[in-house]
């Protein structure tokens, strides 16, 4: 008996073990994760696997458990696509030692309560939409924590002092976040750490001493953030230390001694500062160096021979500084060389032939004075750009069959390029541009099939455009101006469909543009001036709204962009010989009085037929001036008697019409309901007068601006001059002036009637407006910036550009309105240009402010600088709040510095948009809307630079 009851006694542990694995009652486990599911987003399922009838998470997805306890020690719910909060569900896992959470799209900001799972080891949250602070609780109480990483969120505030106190702290990781202030150096007491990134951030300050303590520091990323001072000196004191990136900061000073005892050290990164000094001869000390990168610093001298001791040395990255001498012969020591980048610097003397004898993939050594050059078969990027090279290109270029990349532009090469050239199958890129080359592109160009860019400008080439280019199928851009070639373009480049930008300006070529140019649908330049061709221009694709300057220089072409009408064709008239016979000369006298009465009897009918047409036509015309006279008196009683209004003349010295005219189409209003002026039918106001909206008798909808500067305008004749002027310009992006109504006291402009309102209504009408998708929003801006490149290109500046002078229609194609309407005025005065436009406020370029600088198309540039950020942002251009004013290009501008750019697109994108094209395009809009107005693009370079931000597919899925 006494033996059960020990044994008992001794079972008892493992019973209660076994019933708490049994009992779902008894384990915490299932219900923490499921009250954490039940706050999540799971919108590919990830997580079906979990439901509240087991007893046990175990066998959950991304779920591990320790064998003996069944507790849950791992979750790893890594890329799932989860979103929503982090809940205090996860407290209930009291056995928890690894939360791992990244590569998802978590909310919030992160939980102090953590702090209270005491078996936590690991927590990585790294790759979220995490924000606020980094709770200073959650390390007071961390004896367990071994690695945390909050990299890539949104986390502001400092560093947690409390992070200190992590004795056992072994990988910190706060990356790519916005974490402000200065590194505390007590971080250095924390003695067992191997890992520490805090690069990406907005840390300030010096890099503090004691740094040497960290005897375990494997691994420390202090990059792109705002640091300043000097390497510690102590640096060296961390011999374990493997990887050092202290790059695009604002360090300053030399490098260390103490950095030669970094014995173990593969990667040295200190690319973007300020350091200064000789490169020291001690580097060659440091044998384990894979990548060593001193770019873009200030750093001066020799290079030094002891380089050559970097036997592993795979990446060198000496560009951008201040370096002299010639690159050192010793450096063909470094058998693992694959990249040397050694580029604007003053370093000069001959090319050392090592660099062509051993396994090189990319070469940079442009903007140097070297001198002589060779080839290896190894290479994959070659860029010899803006040095001295002279001579002719050898004919081994040809070897090099796994070049990608071969730039020499900006040389001193003479001689033809070599038919080899034909054997680079897998080059992309060949720019020989800007050099001495002559005789004629070899035909052999067409066996480099995987060309991309193809560059040859400014040289001495003649000869033909080789037909064989049709081969290079993946040519995006072919620039062959400034030779002088001649021949005709050949049809052939129209096989070639992923041209973007072609340029065979300033060569002698001839002949007429082949028609099949039209098929090239992805086309942003194309440019022949300056040549000697001749007929038709293409109709079509590109062509129809081709730049004038993109094929002037041409006097032999003809069309309507350059402005010079093609001759007509016509069939060649029929003429009778007088002196032909049949017969006799009798016969032929009689023949003669015969025709002779015949021609009479004609001339006579033709004469008595215009005489009749004439008469016709004079009746014809004064019936219709009767029908239009009393029209015109309908409408403008209509008008008077709708619009109620007292104008600045009194009516009563007015004729009792005025005058009417519509530039196509019917000249008649309907009456009754529709009367013009109709306080109902009012569309909107603005500095030049007020929109209302009519019907034509034709049934067309108009919309009528009633000019509200009728004391400032001109007389009939110049108003009249003005009006007609602006009826002609016609393009799909810009609101058409349909006609016009005079008198004294009242003037009326008639434009087309576009039904879905101004971009300021998608924007901003509403809590309950439309939020308009990416793809949507750069069709307007692209939109927006051909109308206005329309009008520069005729010499025309809009002046009042805003949200609600732009108009979208059903198609969701965007219309600028209201422009030339200063025309309008007497004079251009800037007192009454601000009066009429004040409600353009946010928009007008700082020009409109200091008298002495001249307004030009440069203002309309800066308004479309704002428009551009309004439509990306959502927001107003100047913002009222209660103790502030915000100006929106000031926000964007700030937003830009502390590289948080896309935190400005519109939130209700939702982050559904392409970064890639969103990015450029607010960088574009500050560029645009820069204070200095030489700083601002033309009109034309927008739509070139657009065109190129946006993504090729055509036919992708909008964004929403």
């Amino acid at each position: 008996m006494l033996h059960r009851l020990l044994f008992c006694l001794l079972l008892a542990p493992f019973l209660v073990v076994l019933v708490q694995s049994l009992d779902p009652t008894l384990n915490d486990d299932v219900l923490g994760l499921i009250v954490f599911k039940a706050g999540l987003r799971d919108p590919e399922a990830k997580l079906q696997s979990w439901t509240e009838d087991d007893y046990s998470p175990c066998g959950w997805d991304g779920v591990t458990c320790d064998q003996r306890t069944n507790r849950v020690t791992h979750l790893s719910l890594n890329g799932l696509s989860l979103s929503g909060h982090i809940g205090r569900g996860l407290l209930r896992l009291q056995f928890l030692q690894v939360l791992s959470l990244s590569n998802n799209n978590f909310s919030g900001s992160i939980s102090p309560d953590l702090a209270h799972l005491w078996s936590l080891q690991v927590i990585d949250l790294s790759e979220n939409s995490l924000s606020g602070s980094i709770p200073d609780e959650l390390f007071q109480q961390c004896g367990s924590l071994r690695s945390v990483s909050f990299a890539r969120n949104n986390l502001t505030g400092q560093i947690p002092v409390s992070l200190t106190s992590c004795s056992s702290l072994q990988a910190v990781n706060f990356s790519y976040n916005q974490i402000s202030g200065q590194i505390y150096s007590a971080l250095w007491y924390v003695r067992g750490i191997e890992a520490i990134d805090l690069s990406n951030n907005l840390l300030d300050g010096e890099i503090p001493e004691g740094i040497g303590s960290l005897y375990n520091l494997r691994v420390i990323n202090l990059g792109k953030n705002r640091l300043s001072g000097r390497i510690p000196w102590d640096i060296g004191g961390c011999f374990l230390l493997e990887s050092l990136d202290f790059s695009e900061n604002y360090l300053s000073g030399g490098l260390p001694e103490s950095m030669q005892s970094l014995g173990s050290c593969s990667s040295l990164i200190l690319r973007g500062n300020s350091l200064t000094g000789d490169i020291p001869h001690w580097i060659g000390e440091l044998t384990t160096i894979e990548t060593l990168d001193f770019s873009a610093n200030r750093f001066s001298g020799w290079i030094p021979e002891s380089l050559g001791s970097l036997t592993v040395l795979k990446e060198l990255n000496l560009s951008m500084n201040r370096l002299t001498g010639e690159l050192p012969e010793s450096t063909k020591n470094c058998f693992n060389l694959l990249v040397i980048d050694v580029s604007q610097n003053g370093l000069s003397g001959d090319l050392p032939s090592w660099i062509f004898g051993r396994g090189l993939q990319n070469v940079v050594l442009s903007e140097n004075g070297m001198s002589t050059a060779a080839f290896n078969q190894g290479l994959r990027v070659l860029d010899l750009s803006s040095n001295a090279f002279s001579g002719e290109i050898a004919s081994t270029i040809g070897f090099l069959g796994s070049l990608l990349s071969l730039n020499l532009s900006k040389n001193q090469l003479l001689g033809s390029i070599p038919t080899s050239i034909g054997k680079l199958k897998s080059t992309n890129v060949l720019d020989l541009s800007d050099n001495r080359l002559n005789g004629s592109i070899p035909s052999e160009i067409g066996g480099a099939v995987s060309l991309k860019e193809l560059i040859l400008e400014k040289n001495f080439l003649s000869g033909k455009i080789p037909t064989q280019l049709k081969n290079c199928s993946s040519l995006t851009t072919l620039i062959l101006s400034q030779n002088k070639l001649t021949g005709p373009v050949p049809s052939a480049i129209a096989n070639l469909s992923n041209l973007q930008f072609v340029d065979f300006s300033f060569n002698n070529l001839t002949g007429s543009l082949p028609k099949e140019l039209t098929n090239l649908s992805h086309l942003s330049l194309f440019n022949v001036s300056h040549n000697h061709l001749q007929g038709e221009l293409p109709l079509g694709g590109y062509f129809n709204t081709i730049s004038p300057s993109s094929v002037s220089g041409n006097p032999s072409l003809c069309g309507s962009v350059v402005r010079r009408p093609c001759p007509s064709v016509h069939p060649k008239p029929i003429v009778l010989n007088p002196n032909s016979s049949d017969s006799s000369n009798g016969s032929s006298s009689s023949f003669n009085h015969r025709r002779r009465k015949i021609v009479l009897s004609i001339s006579v009918l033709i004469a008595i037929g215009a005489a009749a047409f004439i008469a016709v036509g004079v009746v014809v015309v004064t019936v219709l001036n009767i029908r239009v006279r009393s029209s015109m008196s309908r409408s403008a009683t209509a008008l008077a008697l709708s619009n109620g209004d007292d104008f600045s003349c009194s009516p009563t010295n007015d004729p009792n019409y005025g005058k009417l005219v519509m530039f196509t189409g019917d000249a008649e209003f309907v009456a009754g309901d529709h009367a013009l002026l109709n306080k109902d039918c009012e569309l909107g106001r603005g500095g030049f007068g007020i929109v209302y909206r009519t019907i034509l008798r034709d049934g067309r909808s108009v919309a009528i601006k009633k000019l509200t500067v009728s004391s400032l305008i001109k007389s009939q004749e110049d108003f009249e001059r003005v009006v007609k002027h602006l009826g002609k310009i016609r393009h799909h992006n810009l609101v058409g002036l349909e006609g016009y109504y005079w008198t004294p006291s009242l003037q009326l402009l008639i434009y087309e009637y576009i039904s879905s309102g101004s971009l300021y209504r998608h924007l901003h009408d509403g809590p309950g407006r439309n939020c308009l998708t990416w793809r949507q929003r750069f069709r307007i801006i692209l939109g927006m910036a051909k109308g206005l490149a329309h009008l520069h290109q005729l010499n025309l500046i809009h002046y009042n550009l805003k949200s609600t002078n732009v108009l979208v229609d059903d198609t969701g194609e965007v219309k600028v309105a209201d422009f030339g309407l200063v025309k309008l005025l007497p004079m251009l005065d800037r007192c009454i240009l601000s009066s009429k436009i004040q409600s353009a406020l946010g928009y007008m370029a700082p020009e409109f402010a200091c008298q002495t600088v001249k307004i030009t198309e440069k203002c309309d540039v800066y308004g479309f600088g704002v428009l551009v950020l309004e439509v990306v942002t959502g927001k107003r251009p100047v913002e009222y709040m209660e103790d502030d004013v915000v100006v929106l290009c000031d926000v964007v501008r700030r937003a830009l510095e502390d590289g948080r750019l896309e935190e400005c697109v519109d939130e209700r994108l939702r982050s559904n948009f392409p970064a890639d094209e969103a990015i450029p395009v607010i960088k574009l809009g500050l560029i645009c809307a820069s204070q200095v107005p030489s700083n601002r693009p033309d009109m034309e370079e927008v739509v070139n630079i657009l065109e190129l931000i946006q993504c090729p597919s055509e036919d992708q899925e909008e964004l929403e």
